[in-house]
């Protein structure tokens, strides 16, 4: 069967990982179909998709949550493998609202593995999270760095979802199961026709930071400046978005490869290394040409200070490097707000 017949389902594929990972899977000959209920995403994403590819992708606006819905797309679609990115994500509001997080992010996971069994689809990608590692004692973490108690309540449904994965093919389940637990997505795709689109004000430092520089924000808030990191400002691990699409190709074509009905496997998907939110900014403002205006506040509470992976694991099994650096990252993404720009 040649892969371009393999249909995958991708969940949240409308999202920020989720649409670039369409057109990631598009290149490799992959025919993605797209699970969104827009709750956190706009469907202009899917026009972007089309410019991109060319193709317009099997579409289903629903909720992951909804189990007859999820049944008609199994029955209709004949699917080869599922990514499951749908998830809620804000830290500060799973802490506020646990159940929802609890709710969503769990029953979603549990639906989806029922009927994969039901119809035969073996192939897992999942979405998780570098969270699950906490404030690791010693750096680079890897995959065998101890899972600490959880800062959140989104970070716990990271490591449940993963022990959920886990326990069901321990007991048997038709799984291969791959948890990719990335460090922090930024940049956006070449073309500047998808990027990071958050609705209201943004949660992540590099759309806060491109806001900023054009206008939009009058003020980037860099919270603590007197952490024992060089320049004081928390230390994370950036990964282009183009890098992390492509390990989810990657992950797949790995599953592919393996003999047997059930396995599960976790990777680190970073850079290796950290910059700080200070070298962040600093390397916006030169390949934008813009300053950002940006003041040093309290620390905020639950940020874990600085928190990098090792990868060799992936380069090893997998195949899969990151490619793109933080330069490029911050080129792409100031050409994607340029582009949001000129459609507001």
């Amino acid at each position: 069967m040649d892969s371009r017949s393999y249909k995958i389902l991708v969940t949240g594929g409308a999202g920020f990982i989720g649409s670039h990972t369409v057109v990631a899977l598009h290149e490799a000959g992959f025919v993605p179909v797209i699970v969104d209920n827009f709750s956190n995403s706009q469907p202009s994403v899917l026009e972007g998709l089309e410019k991109i590819t060319g193709h317009a992708f099997p579409f289903y606006q629903i909720d992951c949550n909804d189990r007859d819905a999820m049944a008609e797309v199994f029955a209709k679609e004949k699917l080869h493998g599922v990514i499951h990115f749908a998830a809620y994500k804000a830290v500060g509001e799973s802490v506020r609202e646990p159940l929802k997080y609890y709710h969503n992010n769990l029953n979603s996971l549990i639906v989806l593995l029922e009927l994969m069994a039901e119809r035969g689809v073996q192939n897992l990608v999942f979405s998780s999270s570098c969270t699950v590692y906490g404030q690791a004692e010693k750096l680079p973490v890897t995959e065998e760095t101890p899972i600490l108690p959880a800062e959140s309540p989104y970070g716990n449904t990271k490591q449940i979802s993963e022990e959920i994965i886990r326990d069901s093919v321990k007991a048997g389940m038709p799984i291969r199961g791959i948890a990719l637990r990335y460090f922090n997505p930024i940049g956006a795709h070449p073309s500047g026709l998808i990027g990071e689109l958050p609705l209201g004000v943004p949660n992540n430092l590099v759309p806060f930071i491109a806001q900023t520089a054009a206008g939009i924000r009058p003020e980037l808030s860099v919270f603590g400046g007197d952490y024992e990191t060089p320049d004081g400002t928390c230390i994370r691990d950036y990964i282009h978005v183009m890098d992390l699409a492509e390990a989810h190709v990657k992950s797949l074509q790995w599953l592919d490869q393996q003999s047997g009905k059930s396995l599960y496997d976790v990777f680190n998907v970073g850079t290796g290394r950290g910059n700080s939110v200070l070298e962040v900014i600093k390397t916006f403002e030169e390949q934008s040409g813009m300053p950002v205006n940006y003041k040093i506040v309290d620390r905020r509470p639950g940020d874990v200070i600085q928190i990098y992976g090792g990868v060799s694991k992936a380069r090893r099994t997998l195949g899969w490097e990151a490619r793109r650096g933080l330069a490029e990252s911050m080129r792409d993404a100031w050409h994607w707000q340029q582009q949001l720009g000129k459609e507001a």
